[in-house]
C-alpha cells in the first residue's frame, strides 16, 4: 500500500496555531494526573532505546509529568506492545515504537497474544523509513539495472542477506518483480552479514536504514536504493526500485500508541504533544541521523494505516515465505 507525504502531512504552521486536522488542542481534563510509563520494547542502549528516551525528554515539559522508560524486550518487542494493551487505557501508559513491527505481529506467531489491531490505538506517527539495497564498495555493478542484469545471468548461484521479517519480504518482493532466483541468506543481525558482503560471498544485502547510512558513509557498503516509493528526505541521494521499474513500497514507520479504549480528548492531545516535537527542528535532526523522515497524521490516518499495514503484512508473509513462530 503507498501512502504519501501529501496526503498525510500537516502543515506547520497549523501546529504553531494550536490546531492540527481540525483537532482542538484543548488539554483533556486533569491529563495527566500521574507520571506516564513509556514502554519500550528493546533493552536499555539499544537504537530503539534511544529514539524512546529522546521522546520521552522532549514531551516531559509538555506533558508536565514525568515520563518513565520501562525496557521490556523479548519476542521481537511483542511483549512490550502486549504490555500496552493489556494497560489502562488512560493514557499513562504509552508506547514510542516502529508501529510496522507491531503491525507484522499478527502474521509473524502463530498465535499472537492479543489482536493488535483491536487492542492499540496510534495516537500519533513520529518517523517513516525503509530498507535499502546494498553492495560491496568493491561490486562492479553501479545501480540497480546493472545488478538485475547480473543476478539474472548468475541465476541461482546468485545469493542475498537480509536480518529482518521487513528485510525479507523487501527482498522476495524484488526478486520477484525482477523474475531473479537468487537464493536468500537469513542472518540473526546486520551486523553478521557483513563479512560475507565485503568477501563477496553475498551478492548485495537489504539493510535496515541506520546501519545503511553508517556503511555508506565508513565506505564499506554502496547503497543502490531504497524500498519505497519515494526517496527519503533524510537521503534524498539514493534513488527507489520503483524508479529502475520495480514498484517496491515496503516501509517502516514509529508511533505513539496507547491501549485501545483511551478516551479520544486523551489521543488528540498525545497526538498534539507527539507531533509538536517530532515538528521541531531538534526533533529533525534527530530522526535523519537515524535515516528516517520525520512524519506527522492525525489518530485517524495513524489508526488507518496501522490496520491497513496488519493486512499487507499477511501478504508479506506469504510472498516471502516467513516461517511463523511459536
Amino acid at each position: 500500500m503507498e501512502i504519501t507525504r501529501r496526503n498525510l502531512g500537516i502543515a506547520l504552521p497549523a501546529l504553531a496555531l494550536g490546531t492540527f486536522a481540525g483537532v482542538r488542542t484543548v488539554r483533556a481534563q486533569a491529563y495527566p494526573s500521574q507520571d506516564v510509563h513509556s514502554i519500550c520494547g528493546f533493552a536499555a542502549g539499544s537504537g530503539a532505546d534511544v529514539i524512546v528516551r529522546f521522546y520521552a525528554e522532549k514531551m516531559r515539559p509538555l506533558m508536565g509529568r514525568n515520563i518513565v522508560v520501562e525496557n521490556k524486550p523479548g519476542a521481537l518487542g511483542s511483549l512490550a506492545a502486549e504490555t500496552v494493551a493489556r494497560a489502562k487505557p488512560d493514557g499513562h501508559t504509552i508506547q514510542v515504537a516502529g508501529a510496522s513491527s507491531v503491525a507484522s505481529y499478527m502474521h509473524l506467531f502463530k498465535n499472537p497474544p492479543v489482536d493488535f489491531g483491536k487492542t492499540l490505538q496510534v495516537a500519533a506517527t513520529i518517523s517513516q523509513a525503509t530498507m535499502m539495497l546494498a553492495v560491496r564498495p568493491e561490486a562492479p555493478w553501479k545501480d540497480v539495472a546493472e545488478l538485475t542484469a547480473a543476478m539474472k545471468q548468475k541465476g541461482e548461484k546468485a545469493t542475498y542477506g537480509y536480518a529482518t521479517p521487513i528485510a525479507k519480504a523487501i527482498g522476495a518482493m524484488f526478486k520477484q518483480q525482477v523474475g531473479l532466483t537468487a537464493v536468500d541468506v537469513g542472518y540473526r543481525t546486520g551486523a553478521d552479514f557483513l563479512n560475507d558482503l565485503a568477501s563477496g560471498n553475498l551478492d548485495y544485502v537489504i539493510a535496515d536504514n541506520i546501519q545503511a547510512m553508517a556503511q555508506l558513509r565508513a565506505g564499506r557498503m554502496r547503497l543502490l536504493a531504497v524500498g519505497a516509493s519515494q526517496r527519503m528526505q533524510a537521503a534524498p541521494d539514493i534513488p527507489t526500485l520503483t524508479e529502475f521499474g520495480y514498484p517496491v513500497d515496503i516501509r517502516t514507520w514509529w508511533g505513539a500508541m496507547v491501549p485501545a479504549g483511551t478516551p479520544k480528548p486523551i489521543i488528540d492531545q498525545l497526538n498534539v504533544w507527539v507531533s509538536q516535537v517530532t515538528a521541531s527542528d531538534d526533533a529533525k535532526k534527530f530522526l535523519n541521523s537515524f535515516a528516517s523522515d520525520p512524519w506527522v497524521s492525525t489518530p485517524e490516518q495513524s489508526q488507518a494505516y496501522f490496520l491497513q499495514q496488519i493486512k499487507d503484512w499477511g501478504e508479506y508473509v506469504k510472498l516471502a515465505k516467513i516461517e511463523q513462530m511459536g
